[in-house]
């Protein structure tokens, strides 16, 4: 187990004048759950192959355990990667696929036994030691991945999106197992997804990145709860907040017929005459009159809850609108309903590039 240290990495591909990853400041604690998260291209994945070794750090430098290993090679850092496509040999056992890589370090073979054993009872593959990857469902493979990786006893797990290729219901499984043995195991572990969902349940912190910079890295409840910026604020939910550009009222904001009211220091802060005001969808209520008028074009029915989006108007301007509803009786496609804010819940940001948090 070890400390984790991004310090200004940088990765700058030949041809590129962005950076993929640009000065990347991070500290990873012992045996904690860290899960780098964004949409695609924004240099999650390769930041983990940096701190893996295959990909070249361009400026700053990486730290393992207080080592630095920024031009170390892979086989050097003592770190075991778990990847998207399992990786497995296919003409080996699930015993020789998990034991191959000590195999390969001299490893005695009572000790590779050993381990293998240990590994599988943990995974639950001990009935499938002797079968060939081709023989095994995704989620199996996938277990022996981790298998693989367990056996190492490396200081650090590194997993680039290996739930990426499981169905739906197997994803969600694997991904309660894989939470529950990282805590058993007490390694620390960098995790990549592009899934926010997956982000949110697994991570004890969780980095969003956007366009190679850091944005925020928080617990999943700060991050929901408390974005820094209009970006992590659209990103981090399912379905993600409502965000409309509007204008600054005479003490707050006006969404619809209801003033939500702001204070005079928030308002300075913008500095001009519009905010970015956000609601998530279970802060939009369905009121009797007044508020904005919502017009349903799809209902999501998903047993303990439902969430209807719809069309509203603010400001002059037709906005879409997601709100949770009662499960038990929500209206109906085409129905025209009013909603309300929950005041006490509403987020106010900057309409600057960077979209910062106001309040």
């Amino acid at each position: 187990m070890a400390t984790i240290s991004y310090d200004r990495a940088t990765r700058l591909f030949p041809g590129s004048s962005t950076p993929a990853v640009d000065a990347l400041d991070l500290q990873i604690e012992d045996g904690e759950f860290l899960v780098l998260v964004g949409p695609s291209g924004c240099g999650k994945s390769t930041s983990l192959r940096m701190l893996a070794g295959l990909e070249e750090v361009d400026g700053g430098r990486i730290m393992i355990g207080g080592t630095d290993v920024t031009h170390s090679e892979p086989k050097d850092r003592d770190i075991a990667m778990v990847f998207q496509n399992y990786a497995l040999y296919p003409h080996m056992s699930v015993a020789e696929n998990m034991g191959f890589a000590l195999k390969l370090a001299g490893t005695d073979k009572a000790e590779i036994r050993k381990r293998v054993g240990d590994a599988a009872d943990m995974l639950d593959l001990g009935d499938y030691l002797d079968r060939k990857p081709k023989a095994l469902s995704g989620g199996q493979r996938q277990r022996v991945a981790m298998g693989r990786a367990i056996v190492r006893q490396p200081q650090v797990f590194l997993m680039d999106e290996p739930l990426s290729n499981l169905d739906a219901k197997l994803r969600v499984q694997t991904r309660t197992q894989i939470a529950q043995l990282q805590r058993r195991l007490g390694t620390t572990t960098v995790y990549v997804t592009h899934d926010q969902v997956e982000a949110m349940t697994m991570g004890d912190r969780v980095a969003v990145l956007k366009s190679g910079v850091l944005q925020q890295c928080a617990s999943p409840r700060e991050l929901y709860r408390s974005p820094v910026n209009v970006f992590v604020a659209g990103f981090m939910g399912s379905p993600s907040m409502n965000l409309f550009t509007v204008p600054i009222a005479d003490g707050g904001v006006q969404i619809g017929e209801q003033l939500v009211p702001v204070s005079r220091d928030v308002l300075a802060a913008a500095r001009g005459r519009e905010v970015v005001f956000g609601i998530r969808p279970e802060h939009v209520q369905i009121a009797d009159s007044g508020g904005l008028e919502l017009t349903i074009d799809v209902v999501e029915e998903l047993g303990s809850e439902a969430f209807v989006f719809g069309n509203t108007t603010i400001d002059g301007d037709i906005q879409h609108l997601v709100a949770r509803v009662d499960w038990r009786s929500p209206p109906e496609k085409g129905q025209v309903v009013h909603v309300r804010i929950d005041e006490a819940h509403a987020h106010i940001f900057a309409t600057t590039p960077g979209g910062e948090r106001l309040t």
